[in-house]
């Protein structure tokens, strides 16, 4: 008998796992489907290009067939491991803009404004360049900046600068637009997932159980209150009460999965796969968001790339020194930037920098050396969802990403722009010496048709899922403004599921912020808000 049980040791459930199980007295189990995070290229940064396809830390999902995108089947990898996508992610800290968080308020996310959330993205923070305003030091998710980058970094943002783009130091700072180095969720040289930073530390506590290879097949409810979860382990059928509350954590398709296997969700499709309806939820599995991206790829005339490089001596440098390209999360340099199809003051656009050939997320290798350039536009108004496959917790749930569906052709607009700039900093005289032609789309794709095709061939997802257990006050929303499920009791949903709406930028830091304050929300604790919290000027108007 456990007080807490949490559903998902990734991004936000190892830092429950964490807070929750600080007091003595409380009793926490964490179930987690993947295994312990031992493999080492988890560790190595760079490793994350080992890590591209290995099933064992991968819940290795597939989109349906995308009809915007000449129907291809699209890859989502998501982490099935301590630290889930946080173990495997590029590791770039990114918060988004304040912007982002009153406008999550403002959709009925109460209590989610950016004066709310900044403290307990700053609690969370221990950034190697101190506190400050804006950043917090001392907290248990270690922020570096890279120990190592490639020249040809640098040489991108000279290109970006020669391009008339500005440059940022800090893309959570006072000004997220412009071009600079990715600060990175490291410590030391090496990944700091969720579960290094917040699981480590509390692992060793007699109040915390950890189970790995656990997946959770449903919860278990007795006259509308969640009790407890039954899970399957090396094949056996388990089941484990609780005496407070039940934490879903397993991501933007885990949990919604978790939801409807349970008999909460959409009773049109429960009553298809023969499940009984606890609560009739329409919202679960829908208002799917994700960040598609664009490659625009160069092919290199020197061989100073991460395509061929000496592994050994690579690991060897690393494992030793904690120095070197091994301690480089690849994708090293990027940007944000306000396009010509901006509808407020905030980035719309944007853009990591790969010092190598990156075709079909690195699966696909390619001779040669050259660089590649992702772009995605970060408000997309297309809305995909998630069904169910069958009543087998084992069936993936299938995925309708939508993408490019949007009635206006907002997104595809924003797809075309994307390339455009990236080709423009990609021509600068910067990159000139460099540049051996344009891989991906080509130099001979010059027309907006031309560069459709290009993007209707070759996009693919950045891997920032959102959205399919919304929070809000509206008849679509699955949680309330405290995270809880609504029409039942001690059941709450803590992850990227509950964002009503994408942030700019990458999603892994606030899914952590996300789980830091509901953690107070749970436990009755409070953090001050920051009245006049430090805005940005590149989202004021839109705040």
């Amino acid at each position: 008998m456990f007080d807490y049980i949490i559903v998902g040791a990734g991004s936000a459930g190892c830092v429950l796992a964490n807070r929750l199980s600080a007091s003595p007295g409380t009793r926490v189990l964490l179930l987690e489907a993947g295994p312990r995070d031992w493999h080492p290229f988890i560790h190595m940064p760079a490793g994350i290009a080992k890590l591209v396809g290995r099933k064992g830390v991968n819940w290795d999902y597939s989109t349906e067939a995308e009809p915007e995108l000449n129907n291809r089947r699209l890859w989502w990898p998501r982490g099935k491991v301590l630290g889930g996508s946080s173990s495997i992610n590029a590791m770039c800290y990114i918060r988004g803009v304040p912007g982002d968080y009153n406008e999550w308020a403002a959709l009925g996310a109460k209590g989610w404004d950016w004066a709310s959330v900044l403290p307990y993205f700053k609690r969370s923070e221990d950034n190697q360049r101190g506190a400050s305003e804006l950043h917090g030091s001392g907290g248990p998710l270690g922020v570096a900046d890279l120990r190592y980058h490639n020249p040809l970094s640098d040489q991108f943002l000279a290109a970006a600068a020669e391009a008339g783009f500005p440059r940022s130091d800090d893309f959570n700072g006072p000004r997220q637009e412009g071009f600079g180095f990715y600060q990175v969720t490291q410590r030391d040289g090496a990944r700091c997932s969720s579960a290094k930073a917040y699981l480590a530390p509390a692992r060793e506590r007699p109040n915390l159980c950890i189970e790995t290879s656990a997946q959770a097949t449903r919860v278990l409810f007795e006259n509308g209150h969640a009790v407890g979860v039954e899970y399957r382990q090396r094949g056996r059928i388990k089941q484990v009460r609780c005496t407070a509350e039940v934490l879903l954590s397993g991501g933007a398709l885990n949990s919604p999965q978790l939801l409807m296997l349970s008999g909460i969700g959409p009773a049109d499709q429960l009553g298809r796969h023969g499940i009984a309806v606890l609560r009739d939820l329409p919202g679960v599995g829908q208002n799917l968001q994700d960040h598609l991206d664009i490659c625009s790829i160069d092919r290199c005339r020197e061989s100073l790339t991460y395509d061929r490089t000496n592994d050994v001596k690579i690991a060897l440098d690393y494992y030793l020194f904690k120095r070197g390209p091994g301690t480089s999360n690849i994708a090293e340099t990027g940007g944000f930037v306000r396009s010509s199809l901006a509808e407020d003051a905030r980035p719309d656009l944007q853009f990591h920098f790969v010092p190598a050939i990156l075709d079909d997320h690195g699966r696909n290798r390619l001779p040669g050396f050259g660089y590649t350039v992702h772009a995605c536009a970060l408000r997309p108004k297309s809305r995909g969802r998630l069904e169910l496959a069958s009543a087998n917790p084992a069936d993936k749930v299938r995925i309708f990403a939508n993408y490019l569906s949007d009635a206006e052709g907002y997104d595809l607009a924003m797809m075309v722009e994307a390339v455009k700039v990236s080709r423009e900093v990609l021509s600068q005289p910067a990159l000139s010496k460099y540049r051996a032609g344009s891989l991906f789309p080509g130099d001979e794709a010059r027309s907006d048709q031309q560069i459709i095709e290009f993007v209707r061939r070759k996009a693919e997802t950045i891997y920032h899922p959102i959205g399919t257990c919304k929070m809000g006050d509206d008849a679509s929303a699955v949680v309330d403004s405290e995270l809880r499920v609504r029409g039942v009791s001690g059941l709450r949903v803590i992850d990227a599921s509950v964002m009503p709406k994408l942030i700019g930028g990458n999603t892994n830091a606030p899914t952590m912020m996300l789980a830091e304050r509901a953690s107070d929300l749970i436990l009755g604790h409070s953090i001050d808000a920051q009245p006049g919290a430090p805005d940005s000027s590149a989202s004021r108007a839109a705040a």
